[in-house]
C-alpha cells in the first residue's frame, strides 16, 4: 500500500531522526524535506500550522535560534508576526512536523509520530538513546 506521508526534517535533530526511523520501520518511504535547505512557503507553513491544530507560538523553537535576540517571547506578538519570523530565519520552526493522509503533527515526542501513521511497525524500535519505543511485535511501548 503506497502511503503518502512528509516529514519536515533536520538531519542535525536526534528528535527528527528519531521519527524518520519509526517511520521507515512502518515499512514507509516518506518524502524528507529538509526544510533549513527547503523551507515551506509561508501559504503552506500556515496551512500545516492550521491543520495540526497549534498556533505560530506552539511551533516555535528556541533553543538554538535567534528566538530571544529577536525578542519572540513578547506574547503582545501576532501570529503574523511569529509566522514571519520563522520565514526569515527557517531554524525558528520546531520539528520535526509530519504530514500523513491522517493529519498533521508536530512529533515531539518522536512516538508522536506512531499516531500519524497507517502501517504497523513492522519489529522493534528504540530512540538513538536506547529507550524503546516499539517491542519486538511493534507494539507500542507504554
Amino acid at each position: 500500500m503506497a502511503v503518502d506521508i512528509v516529514i519536515y526534517h533536520n538531519p542535525e535533530c536526534g528528535t527528527s531522526r528519531n521519527v524518520l526511523g519509526l517511520i521507515r520501520n512502518a515499512g514507509i518511504e516518506p518524502h524528507v524535506v529538509e526544510y533549513l535547505k527547503t523551507p515551506p512557503a509561508r501559504a503552506l507553513l500556515v496551512e500545516l500550522i492550521d491543520r495540526a491544530g497549534i498556533t505560530p507560538r506552539e511551533l516555535l523553537r528556541e533553543k538554538g535560534t535567534p528566538y530571544a535576540e529577536l525578542a519572540l517571547g513578547d506574547a503582545s506578538l501576532s501570529d503574523d508576526a511569529l509566522v514571519d519570523a520563522m520565514m526569515a530565519h527557517p531554524v525558528l520552526i520546531n520539528r520535526p512536523l509530519v504530514v500523513s493522509p491522517l493529519g498533521v503533527k508536530l512529533c515531539r515526542p518522536s512516538e508522536a509520530v506512531l499516531d500519524l501513521l497507517p502501517q504497523a511497525q513492522r519489529g522493534a524500535f528504540a530512540k538513538e538513546d536506547g529507550e524503546l519505543v516499539v517491542d519486538a511485535s511493534g507494539a507500542r511501548v507504554a
